[in-house]
């Protein structure tokens, strides 16, 4: 059979030597110092099983890895996989695992490991972030303890960016055969002490396959959610955080560096399409919504002048976004006269309902919540930690829903949660349209990328026309580093280890 090799062999090698020989490279730099407790607070832990994620997977990337890696500039790259094939007919890939890898108890890798992971999703995992790939696997094989052989039942373009989020445990793990409790992987830094929705701590792994790295002795992670992150960091808790654009010019001036993810994160407003209520069922009622929201004055204020007005999940300029799609977009600008003229002609007095909002516990979920009470509706509004939100929404009692998505590693993974059986479909409101799985699922199965593109526009123009939700903008994430921080580079979602960075590379100048 033939096949179309994309190895990336000696690309992978560069970059995983080249970050630790930066500073000998360049004798202006100081020299790297080994050490220290690194502190920061970006995402939530969601759970300890790293197969079972819901979306917050910023902190289980610093001691689990995968067959493959999302660079810096969003292309997939070898990463526990030194180097693999895909077959012509894109069905069949091969991956040749590097050597000399070991799991945080001190055992090798194995191909075995592999295969046993990938068995485990497809078994025990349902309605995952992986579940539609899974379920194509025909045939997964370890003909020898490097090689692992996976063959599935069609072509699936985002394949190889997916499995940049199947995470590699060892079997042995506690909790294996049901809820992962202490995942055993082979990051630079091991599962530590975990209070949910408080801390987590990794120690430094010594074993690590990437020789002489991380140079810190551990990481502490702060997993109290949405506060002002600007406070630990300019007290000395804190060294690397997210933190919201109003805090970021004054950060500047006290000296902290600020990096912005590569790709964007996405806002916007949802409605109930589950189990609508009655009010809610009636299209004008959401076209008026759609129309009080300023979504300039909404995108302003997260994020300040670096923010992107659009009624596309794909940010504009980039390569699944359409400029004429952009142009119909009859909310780009709010005319609560229109938002009233709607309610009238839906028969609704607003003044007679209650809407119940769903949200995290953040400042843009009250502006969305002031910009609804405009058109005179009351508001019982849940602002709730990311778990307590998941529940609530899951139970779909609710009518909006103002949340935003971040970097995604394929451009499937932000249309997975509009499928039927997608992963925690909540979020959109829990939407089940026939019509929109088999044009994601097309654009999935599609041999150019081109065809993908007129797929996935016409899924979102479907979206748009059912007004299952209503987009607002775009904007990078900002994450501000202590002055003492080196060698800390953001990527192109939220992975703080991957095959061109991360907190392996990163040290501690001491003062």
């Amino acid at each position: 059979m033939g096949s179309r090799v994309l190895t990336h062999y000696l690309v992978s090698c560069l970059l995983l030597v080249g970050g630790a020989s930066l500073a000998a490279a360049n004798p202006t730099e100081p020299a790297i110092q080994k050490g220290g407790v690194l502190h920061l607070a970006l995402l939530g832990l969601d759970t300890a099983d790293p197969h079972r994620h819901s979306g917050s997977i910023a902190v289980q990337q610093v001691f689990v890895e995968t067959l493959t890696s999302i660079a810096e500039d969003g292309q997939v790259k070898p990463f526990l996989a030194e180097h693999y094939t895909v077959s012509e007919d894109g069905k069949a890939y091969r991956f040749t695992l590097r050597q000399g890898v070991r799991f945080h108890n001190g055992r090798l890798l194995q191909a075995s490991d592999i295969v046993a992971n990938i068995d485990r999703v497809r078994e025990k995992v349902k309605g995952g972030w992986l579940s539609g790939a899974m379920n194509l696997i025909t045939s997964v094989q370890a003909p020898d303890e490097r090689t692992v052989q996976i063959v599935l039942s069609e072509p699936y373009a985002p394949f190889l960016n997916l499995l940049s989020e199947l995470w590699i445990v060892a079997p042995e793990s506690e909790g294996w055969a049901d809820t992962i409790s202490k995942p055993i992987g082979t990051g630079p830094f091991m599962f530590g002490a975990w209070t949910p929705n408080m801390k987590f701590s990794a120690p430094r792994f010594d074993q690590y396959w990437q020789e002489g790295l991380p140079y810190l002795d551990s990481l502490v992670f702060d997993l109290q959610g949405n506060k002002d992150n600007s406070l630990g960091l300019r007290a000395g808790d804190l060294q690397v955080a997210y933190v919201a654009a109003d805090r970021l010019p004054s950060l500047r001036k006290s000296n902290f560096e600020i990096q912005t993810l590569k790709d964007s994160a996405w806002y916007f407003l949802s409605f109930n399409n589950r189990k609508p209520s009655a009010v809610m069922s009636k299209p004008l009622v959401r076209e008026a919504i759609a129309a009080a929201i300023d979504k300039t004055a909404y995108m302003n204020f997260i994020a300040g002048d670096a923010a992107v007005i659009s009624n596309q999940a794909m940010k504009p300029g980039t390569y699944y976004w359409d400029a004429a799609l952009e142009q119909t977009d009859t909310a780009a600008l709010p005319n609560l006269r229109k938002a009233q003229e709607l309610l009238e002609q839906a028969g609704v007095n607003p003044k007679e309902h209650t809407l119940k909002v769903v949200s995290w516990q953040n400042e843009y979920a009250q502006v969305a919540v002031q910009m609804v009470r405009q058109l005179g509706f009351k508001v019982d509004h849940q602002a709730l930690d990311d778990i307590g939100a998941q529940k609530l929404l899951s139970e779909y009692q609710w009518d909006l829903a103002p949340f935003h998505s971040g970097p995604r590693a394929d451009v499937y993974l932000r249309y997975a949660r509009f499928l039927s059986d997608g992963p925690s479909p909540m979020l959109w409101g829990g939407i089940q349209d026939a019509q929109l799985d088999a044009l994601i699922q097309q654009a999935v199965a599609s041999s150019s990328a081109e065809q993908a593109r007129q797929l996935y526009l016409q899924a979102w123009k479907h979206v748009l026309d059912k007004q299952y939700t209503v987009p607002i903008g775009h904007a990078a994430d900002a994450i501000a580093l202590a002055p003492q921080v080196r060698g800390y580079q953001t990527g192109y979602t939220w992975s703080q280890n991957r095959v061109d960075g991360g907190v392996a590379r990163v040290w501690l100048a001491k003062e």
